[in-house]
C-alpha cells in the first residue's frame, strides 16, 4: 500500500521523445497543480499512510498539514532515475531551509516519519494503521475554526517569507484590522460571551 509512488514511469519514458514545447506544456500544467494545493483558500491535509516517492512526496509537501504513518517512508528520488524535483524543489526549500532540501533532492534517500517530523515535513506520526483516521481528525478540528481566519492566516503565511521585516509587519497589521470587521469574528466573540460554540 502506498500514499503515491510518484509519476507512471511509463508516462515519463514517453516524455523524453516529447518535443520541447510538448514537455513545457506538461510541466506548466503540472506547476498549476502543485501551485493550486500549496495556495488552495482551505486547509489542505495529507494522510501518508504508505510510500510517498518522487511526485508522491511533492503532494504531501505541498499540503498545510501532514500525518503519516510511522511505518511510512517518504523521499524525492527523482535524481535516481535521471529526472529532477524541479516544481517541488520551490515547496521544500520554503518548508525545511537550503541544506536540508539540498540533502534531500541530491541523495534522493527515503526517510522514516519521526525524521520527516524532526525536518518539519509532517505534523504529525501517526500509529500504524492509523494515519487516515489521525488526519480526518485534525482536519475536523481545523474545520471548527473561523473560516475567514483560516483564510487570512494562509495568505499571510505564504507572503511573508518573501517579504522584509517591516513589510511583513505592515501586512500583518493590515490583516489584523481588516479580520476585525468581519462577521466571523463577530460570532466568535459573541459565542465566547454566550458560552456555546460558534456558528461559523
Amino acid at each position: 500500500k502506498a500514499f503515491s509512488a510518484g509519476a507512471d514511469l511509463a508516462f515519463l519514458e514517453k516524455v523524453t521523445e516529447m518535443g520541447a514545447e510538448e514537455n513545457y506544456r506538461h510541466s506548466l500544467s503540472l506547476m498549476r497543480l502543485f501551485h493550486r494545493l500549496y495556495t488552495f483558500p482551505k486547509p489542505t491535509v495529507a494522510a501518508v499512510n504508505g510510500p510517498a516517492v518522487a511526485g508522491g512526496a511533492g503532494l504531501a509537501t505541498a499540503c498545510d498539514l501532514v500525518v503519516m504513518d510511522a511505518g511510512a517512508q517518504l523521499g524525492y528520488t527523482e535524481v535516481k532515475i535521471g529526472f529532477v524535483a524541479a516544481l517541488v524543489s520551490v515547496i521544500l526549500v520554503r518548508a525545511v531551509g537550503e541544506k536540508v532540501a539540498k540533502d534531500l533532492l541530491l541523495t534522493g534517500r527515503l526517510i522514516g516519519a519521526e525524521e520527516a517530523k524532526a525536518l518539519g515535513l509532517v505534523n504529525r506520526v501517526a500509529p500504524p494503521g492509523k494515519a487516515l483516521e489521525e488526519a480526518v481528525a485534525l482536519a475536523e478540528e481545523v474545520a471548527k475554526n473561523a473560516p475567514t481566519s483560516l483564510r487570512l492566516s494562509k495568505e499571510l503565511l505564504l507572503a511573508l517569507p518573501g517579504m522584509g521585516l517591516e513589510d511583513g509587519f505592515r501586512l500583518a497589521a493590515l490583516a489584523n484590522a481588516w479580520v476585525r470587521e468581519t462577521g466571523d469574528l463577530k460570532e466568535g466573540i459573541r459565542a465566547f460571551f454566550e458560552k456555546r460554540p460558534p456558528r461559523f
